[in-house]
């Protein structure tokens, strides 16, 4: 077990694992509603529409996450107000705004003439996480899963029925702008371990993954929360061992343990014995019909 051991006993170790288990569960939690809305396409948006942020406070000498946090929150409401009408579609707004933040990016990058600062931002630097950083990402995570305590029935329910939502006095879009106020949020701290370009992996894996065995949404939140801990307590050690990059290492992890849980899944189907029911052709079955309206209610 001494192999095990062994990583954490440094420092700079412990610093990665503490930030890479609150960043894990924090997205973890929050991307069982951004699975549940199918809204996967944002959270990778919002990912790469950082880097205009990024760029402007590295180069005003401001704080990048929190120059990445202004860019990832002005995507989100742009993208929010541009599908609010259903004038355009979600897809092509995120598409839109998406490739246009992340060109505003590359335009002000190509006005900087050193690229080494805003590396780590990009590609995640978990191993060089401080005491400081520790401090943002908890703060960050503990205002997300408080935020997701208190309205978690509000967002569950115009996720599932947002007509129902409506008509109970429920504002659908106010609570799809603070869905995606935490999903900015979350992948700032995200970029501030795996960096830009696996942040939404973080986000979606573990929520899918938890998807697979289980249909209610707080048992997949656990679910989802436990393997990112997991994922992140292995692709450290991993990490350690190969010498590899950390924040590939976890999410490769996160994504085995998605492949394992769709084997088991779809073997367990294979082996489950299904019960046939004889239906006439010329009489309903009354009894498929009582099923699925009282599903539906």
């Amino acid at each position: 077990m001494d192999w095990l051991i062994e990583p954490f006993r440094h420092v700079f170790m412990q610093h990665a694992l503490l930030a890479a288990v609150l960043v894990g569960v924090t997205c973890a939690v929050l991307g069982v509603h951004v699975v549940q809305r199918r809204m996967a396409f944002i959270g990778d948006a919002l990912a790469h529409t950082t880097l205009p942020g990024l760029v402007i406070a590295h180069l005003f000498g401001w704080s990048l996450s929190l120059g990445g946090f202004g860019a990832a929150l002005a995507t989100g409401l742009l993208i929010g107000w541009a599908s609010r009408r259903h004038a355009v579609k979600e897809d092509a707004a995120i598409g839109v705004v998406f490739t246009g933040m992340f060109a505003l990016g590359v335009l002000l990058m190509s006005r900087t003439r050193s690229y080494r600062d805003l590396t780590h931002m990009l590609f995640g630097n978990v191993l060089g996480v401080t005491t400081e950083d520790l401090w943002f990402i908890g703060g960050v995570a503990a205002v997300v899963l408080l935020c997701l305590a208190i309205f978690h029935k509000e967002l569950e329910l115009t996720a599932c029925d947002p007509t129902h939502a409506e008509v109970i006095g429920l504002r659908s879009d106010r609570m799809r702008f603070l869905l995606l106020g935490l999903l900015a949020l979350a992948v700032v701290t995200g970029i501030q371990t795996v960096g830009v370009i696996l942040t939404n992996a973080l986000l979606i894996t573990p929520a899918a993954t938890a998807a697979l065995l289980s249909d209610r949404m707080p048992w997949r939140m656990l679910l989802g929360a436990l393997l990112a801990t997991a994922c992140s307590v292995a692709g450290l050690t991993l990490s350690y061992v190969a010498e590899t990059s950390s924040g590939a290492a976890i999410v490769l992890c996160c994504t085995a343990a998605f492949m394992a849980a769709y084997a088991a899944r779809s073997a367990s189907h294979r082996l489950r014995p299904t019960a046939s029911i004889p239906v006439t052709k010329d009489k309903p079955n009354k009894v498929a019909m009582a099923e699925e309206v009282s599903r539906c209610n």
